[in-house]
């Protein structure tokens, strides 16, 4: 039988192996890159539609404490208030054009009652890697002009915690989440956070924006599945191989000679040579 070959144990792990990583390909591989594409489409018509909206009030594109979502991200809000200092936070391990930084998040009691976290920008580490003396927020009432933003989620859960040698005592966290925040500052605050744009009151070296661009995903996406393709178009290729009279794994089929070391070809070629005939000098 031609295709015996297929349940020999060298076979099965072959495909096996093949349509696991196929399957990884279409379903886990490629879709991830695709998702990451339709983010990617969402944000730059979000910050497209931004640009060419005036700012609203905060009760107008968050009526009633609603969260922000991918939808209202990077709607551009006006918020009243009177920022809170001794509820500061900062976030630490950002990246702003390539370089470390941390963002400073500073919480904003506004005149309807409501808590808002305002990210007021970031500042570069200095030669210790600590983080550098900032302008403090101003006093009294401001109306400020910022972007929504959608809290982030740090993967592994950490909470709020202020570094050993801090004399500030200002607690930091590893990815801005209005929940941690308001559970290291004791605030009830409104979910999601509000990127200050420049020229703001309090504002430190404002957030640039994302550069709109549909970036690599799409095309990640689409080779993920030409690798999924490819592989099995191989283990196609080489089944029908194998099938063939001839075939390596085929049962009774010859097994391929063994080529020859120059050596060996030498010594035969020695042996193939005819001695030369003896000469008898006693005639003579």
């Amino acid at each position: 039988m031609r295709l015996k070959f297929l349940l020999r144990p060298n076979w099965l792990a072959l495909t096996l192996l093949v349509f696991a990583f196929a399957t990884a390909c279409f379903l886990l591989l490629s879709p991830w890159q695709w998702d990451r594409h339709l983010e990617r489409d969402a944000q730059n018509a979000a910050i497209t539609r931004s640009l060419s909206l005036p700012p609203r009030p905060l009760g107008q594109v968050l009526p009633d404490g609603a969260a922000p979502t991918t939808h209202t991200a990077w709607s551009r809000v006006t918020v009243t208030g009177t920022y809170l200092p001794g509820k500061e936070v900062i976030a630490r391990l950002r990246t702003v054009h390539g370089e470390p930084a941390f963002e400073i998040l500073t919480p904003l009691r506004t005149t309807s009652g409501d808590v808002v976290l305002v990210d007021r920008g970031y500042v570069v580490p200095d030669q210790t890697v600590d983080v550098p003396d900032y302008p403090p927020p101003p006093t009294g009432t401001i109306t400020v002009t910022a972007r929504t933003q959608v809290d982030e989620t740090d993967p592994q859960h950490r909470d709020a915690f202020i570094p050993a040698g801090s004399t500030t005592g200002t607690p930091h966290v590893y990815a801005i989440d209005s929940t941690v925040v308001a559970e290291a500052t004791g605030l009830n605050l409104r979910p999601g956070y509000f990127q200050l744009t420049p020229g703001q009151p309090g504002v430190i070296n404002a957030l640039p924006l994302p550069q709109v661009s549909s970036g690599p995903y799409l095309s990640y996406s689409l080779q993920w599945i030409a690798f999924g393709v490819m592989a099995i178009g191989g283990w196609v290729y080489f089944t029908v191989r194998e099938s063939q009279p001839g075939g390596a794994l085929r049962d009774g089929s010859p097994a391929k000679p063994r080529r020859k070391s120059v050596a060996e070809q030498l010594a035969e070629d020695e042996a193939d040579e005819e001695p030369l005939p003896m000469r008898d000098d006693s005639r003579t």
